[in-house]
Parts: structure tokens; C-alpha cells; sequence
């Protein structure tokens, strides 16, 4: 569809884009995204021939976009600058009406039903329909934004380009806008070439990206391939993180901001830990980074408040989440802010260590019991309901966790669990096979992500030693505590 040979070209004298290439294919959402100064918009002019090429080519549907005449280019491309001018106060409608003119025939102009039903739809797409009797300079910046988007996209065009279309707009309105980009690429096989300078709208969206540096190609590439976090830090001198979408298979990037350095000391002890017959506590000066299966707080987070509450064995809740939210908030504890987890056990049985390493520690936290036990390999021969867990972890850490020592601290944990459980010849109360666990085990690994760099947590490795050796113990002191209690 569109093709850029070897372009080099500027303003005057002045050599702003130096030997570029690329592809666009019919039907795709094109990203260019680049630092301050690296030539994005100046592409964009020289594409839109509001810029002439000095040295190579661009072609549009195999033609030179300069054997193009001003009206066929018209027909055929639709510009939306990043600063839109109005000279006369217009109205929406009239504003949008514009973009039909480049369709007209004859000396005198007159829009038809195809044209009125053009204006119509794209207004009502880009949500200015409300608007078309106000006169455009009573508008807003993001009002105006979407009145100019809907006068290109009157245009009817076969490709469109855009230089941050974004900007002014609200995040209710920047998606609404791409949204309606996105579907009439697919639709319409509207061919986009916009420019960004959100490179989370740019990864969410476009179908590939084209980035640039200091007027050159960097890469031209799928998203994921282009928003590495190595890259992005190199071309734009700014300290990223590169984390995956939490519902789409995209990759969004996170400034790490100056201050995060100087952050206060957060530093986990033994003293932190609260223990009463209700409910085991812990509250830490700052969050740490956390990865738990607790009923509030599950998954990745940062939380600063541990609770492991009590509850009867017969405890049974249709919304326990909500249950457990309410009770956090009665006891003067944000949700947000907490991973709590609930247990049948008796708090006073609970085995706790503080265990260190070299140039790192961590406060282990243990509550166990066997009512429920299971042999997790035969859990589609049991019939007996799940019951309230019994097994609730912590691993609390003084050091800075990669995302591979987290995952690989959680499973050390468990390793050690079931050995501990293993060595006292726990059996599942149903199959009578060795037990693994109880039903509904919980378990939390948190890190201060201050000191020092723990990259891996295996069994092999310093970190997940001391939390094997340290998980096994809790375990078998917590259940020794149990069994003494049951047996007295």
C-alpha cells in the first residue's frame, strides 16, 4: 500500500530524515513512535507531501505520491495534524462537512445524501454528533480534537495519517478514538500511519511500530519486538520496566521514577509480627512487592498489611472475597493494601523464624494443621467438601526478587511443605494415601525490593535454601504444636 524507499529529506537545508525504509500494508494500524527531535513528525509532512522528498522515494498503491494531483491525493489521503487551526468560527457540522469536499463535483458544490450520511456517521463515531450546531472555537481542546478527526475521516479516505491523535483527549476518549481507528482498519481496510508518543497506546493498538532515532530507522517491527525494555531505555535515556498486559498479549512500559531510589528504609523484623487468638498481623513502614494466592490481595501486587485471620472450621460463605473485604474494613485494614488470608487453626500454634543469608534475610510464618488433608495427585477421587485451609505461608524477604526468584521462591516453599508433611506421615483422610497439603492452602511471598539482588530462588540457590530450610521448619513446628494440642 504505502512504501518509503530510501527517503532522506528536511526542512530547507537541514537533513531531518536520513535514509528511512519501510512497508505499509493495506488494512494496518502503523505506529511511529521516537524521542523529541527524531524526525516522527517530519516523516509524517513528507508522507502527507506537505514536505518534499529530496532524496529517494515514496510510493502510494505502486504510484509516486508526486504524480498524484492535489484532488486525487485528497481522495485518497486524509491528514490529521497535531495543531488543527480554525480561522472562521464555523460550526461542528459545517467543520466536518469540509472533509466531503475533495468528493464534490462542479462549479457549485452541493453535498448529496451519501455526503450528509457521511458527516453524520463519523460524528456520531467520534462522539461530536451533540455538537453540530456549536460554533468550534466554543469547543475544548479534546472537543476540537474529535471534531478535526471526523472532518478526515469525512474524507473517506483509503489512508489516514496522524500525528498524535491522542493529545488533549481524555483516557475515556483515547480509547473510544483508536477503538473506532482500530475496527475501521478491519472494516474499512483504512491503512493508518500515526505517530505517538504513549508507547502503551502505541504497543496496545498498532499492528507494528516504526521507531526512530535522530532521524533514522532504529526498528521496524511487531510491537513486542520493537517495546523491549533494553531498547526503549538506550533510544529514549529514561529508566523503564517492561511488563505484559494483564488481559492482552501486548507489552506496556513503566517509568521508574527518580525518587524510587531514595525511598525509606523497609525493613521486615520479627518485632513486626502480631499474633493474638483472632488474627496474625504484620504491617511494613512501606509495601512490598508481593505474589500470593490470599483471598484479598491474590496474584501481584505491593501491600504493606498481612493478616492471617481465624476463622471456625465450619466456616462457610457464599461470597468469602467480600466477606473478607468487610472484615479488613472493620478492623481498620485497607483491602487494597492487604493480602489476607483466612485458617481453621489456632493462632497460638503458629512457628515463625527469622533466618538469614548473606547480605539478605527473610521472616518465615507458618500455620498448619491436618483435618484436611489431601494427596493433591488423588484429588478427583475425593468426595469430601473443601474446608477453610489450613497450611497459610508467609515468606517475607529483605532483598530485591527478579520475577524468576518470586516464582521459584513460591514453589521452594511448597517443595518444603510437602516434605515436612511427607516426614510426619500425614495421609489424605480419604484415599489414604500420602498427603501433599490440605484443600485450600495458602501462600505468600513478599519482598522489600531494597539491598540486595536475588535473581533466582531454586532449591540450589542461596535464597531458596534459607526458605526451604526455613519453610520445612515452620511447618513441622507449627504441626507438632497441632498435634500436641489435639492429643491433650
Amino acid at each position: 500500500m504505502i512504501e518509503v524507499k530510501n527517503v532522506s529529506g528536511g526542512y530547507h537545508n537541514a537533513e531531518i530524515l536520513k535514509d528511512i525504509s519501510f512497508q505499509v500494508e493495506k488494512g494496518e494500524l502503523f505506529g511511529v513512535i521516537g524521542p523529541n527531535g527524531s524526525g516522527k513528525t517530519t516523516l509524517l509532512k513528507t508522507v502527507s507531501r506537505i514536505l518534499d522528498v529530496k532524496q529517494g522515494e515514496i510510493t502510494i498503491k505502486e504510484r509516486p505520491i508526486s504524480d498524484y494531483t492535489a484532488k486525487e491525493f485528497a481522495q485518497l489521503v486524509a491528514v490529521l495534524p497535531q495543531n488543527t487551526a480554525q480561522t472562521f468560527s464555523y460550526t461542528v457540522k459545517e467543520t466536518v462537512s469540509l472533509g466531503r469536499y475533495a468528493h464534490q463535483r462542479g462549479l457549485f458544490q452541493t453535498m448529496s445524501e451519501k455526503d450528509e450520511a457521511m458527516i453524520q456517521g463519523v460524528m456520531k463515531q467520534t462522539g461530536v454528533e451533540g455538537y453540530q450546531d456549536v460554533p468550534i472555537d466554543s469547543l475544548s481542546g479534546g472537543e476540537r480534537q474529535r471534531v478535526f478527526l471526523a472532518q478526515a475521516l469525512a474524507q473517506d479516505p483509503e489512508v489516514l495519517l496522524l500525528d498524535e491523535p491522542t493529545n488533549h483527549l481524555d483516557i475515556a476518549y483515547q480509547k473510544e478514538l483508536l477503538d473506532v481507528l482500530k475496527i475501521w482498519t478491519k472494516e474499512k481496510d483504512l491503512t493508518v500511519i500515526s505517530i505517538f508518543h504513549d508507547l502503551n497506546l502505541a504497543g496496545l493498538y498498532c499492528d507494528r511500530l516504526l521507531l526512530l532515532q535522530d532521524g533514522k530507522k532504529e526498528i521496524c517491527d511487531q510491537a513486542n519486538e520493537v517495546l523491549k525494555r533494553e531498547r526503549i531505555q538506550t533510544v529514549y535515556g529514561a529508566e523503564i520496566e517492561a511488563h505484559p498486559h494483564p488481559k492482552v498479549a501486548k507489552t506496556q512500559m513503566m517509568l521508574v521514577p527518580r525518587f524510587f531510589g531514595r525511598q525509606r528504609n523497609n525493613i521486615i523484623t520479627k518485632d513486626l509480627l502480631k499474633i493474638t487468638e483472632e488474627k496474625i498481623t504484620l504491617q511494613t513502614e512501606a509495601p512490598l512487592r508481593t505474589m500470593s494466592s490470599g483471598v484479598t490481595g491474590a496474584g501481584v501486587g505491593w501491600h504493606n498489611t498481612f493478616v492471617n485471620r481465624h476463622v471456625d472450621r465450619n466456616y462457610h460463605c457464599t461470597d468469602h472475597k467480600n466477606e473478607m473485604k468487610n472484615y479488613l474494613i472493620d478492623h481498620g485494614f485497607h483491602p487494597n493494601d492487604t493480602v489476607g488470608m483466612m485458617t481453621a487453626v489456632r493462632l497460638s500454634d503458629v512457628a515463625h523464624q527469622f533466618r538469614e543469608g548473606e547480605g539478605f534475610s527473610a521472616l518465615i510464618v507458618v500455620t498448619a494443621a491436618t483435618g484436611n488433608a489431601v494427596d493433591a495427585s488423588m484429588g478427583q477421587e475425593r468426595t469430601i467438601p473443601y474446608k477453610p485451609g489450613t497450611i497459610n505461608i508467609w515468606v517475607l524477604i529483605n532483598g530485591q526478587l527478579s520475577e524468576e526468584a518470586f516464582i521459584q521462591s513460591m514453589m521452594t516453599a511448597t517443595e518444603a511443605k510437602t516434605a515436612a508433611v511427607k516426614e510426619l506421615g500425614i495421609l489424605d483422610i480419604e484415599t489414604n494415601t500420602q498427603a501433599t497439603g490440605t484443600s485450600t492452602d495458602s501462600i505468600l511471598i513478599g519482598a522489600s525490593q531494597q539491598g540486595k539482588m536475588l535473581t533466582y530462588g531454586g532449591t540450589a540457590t542461596p535464597l531458596g535454601q534459607l526458605v526451604g530450610k526455613g519453610v520445612y521448619q515452620c511447618m513441622k513446628k507449627a504441626l507438632e504444636n497441632y498435634f500436641n494440642w489435639r492429643n491433650n
